[in-house]
């Protein structure tokens, strides 16, 4: 029997997203299938991102978490389930480091409940700010979806007003967001803890053009 140590290191050769200097992914490689490409951003615990990978084997999947013990976290699910369409990156998006990634390659990104920092002076913390919507625009192909989750009120409304100004997204739902979870939707760990206190989520969709 393996050791976590072991496991770990074996997993890691195996679900890594290895990323050299200067270089641009090749999909088709990492993968050895020509399948549409998504990433989660923020995988946390994993439980979205690999019961997601594991109900569509059709489409590949990158989990983007920064902080190891998560990543460790994944590795370790990963190979416990042998997932062959997941690759693992451990890093910070933003514009300068997003060059590794094909622009216009990505079929779909997922925010599943980022920190919604609710306090004022934090509010420049959040992801979703225009600057990080010009990056995923850029990581979009034509008619790619930003799929989004919060159960966090203020933010839902803050994550609408910045798209409804935007003309390079158009929201899927009419009033910018559903309460109402698309059939197959995976709960996390953290969704449905915060359910039972009572803070149904919003979901949000925009596509790409």
């Amino acid at each position: 029997m393996l050791s976590d140590n072991e496991i770990l290191e074996e997993s890691r050769e195996s679900f890594e997203l290895q990323i050299e200097d200067n270089e641009i992914l090749d999909f088709q490689k990492i993968f050895a299938n020509d399948n549409p490409v998504r990433i989660e951003i923020g995988s946390g615990r994993g439980e979205f991102l690999i019961k997601t990978a594991m109900n569509q084997p059709e489409i590949n999947f990158i989990g983007v978490d920064l902080k190891e013990k998560r990543v460790k976290t994944l590795y370790r699910k990963l190979y416990a389930e042998k997932i062959g369409n997941v690759r693992i990156a451990k890093i910070f998006i933003n514009e300068e480091n997003i060059n590794f990634l094909p622009q216009n390659s990505i079929d779909r990104i997922y925010l599943q409940h980022p920190d919604p920092w609710p306090k004022k002076r934090h509010y420049h913390r959040r992801i979703i700010q225009h600057s990080f919507i010009d990056i995923m625009h850029k990581l979009l192909a034509k008619d790619g979806i930003v799929d989004i989750a919060t159960d966090h009120e203020d933010y839902a409304m803050w994550i609408v007003e910045h798209f409804n100004t935007r003309i390079d997204f158009s929201s899927i739902y009419k009033k910018g967001f559903t309460r109402e979870a698309e059939a197959g939707h995976v709960e996390t760990y953290f969704e449905k803890k915060k359910r039972e206190e009572g803070f149904e989520p919003y979901f949000m969709k925009y596509r790409s053009k």
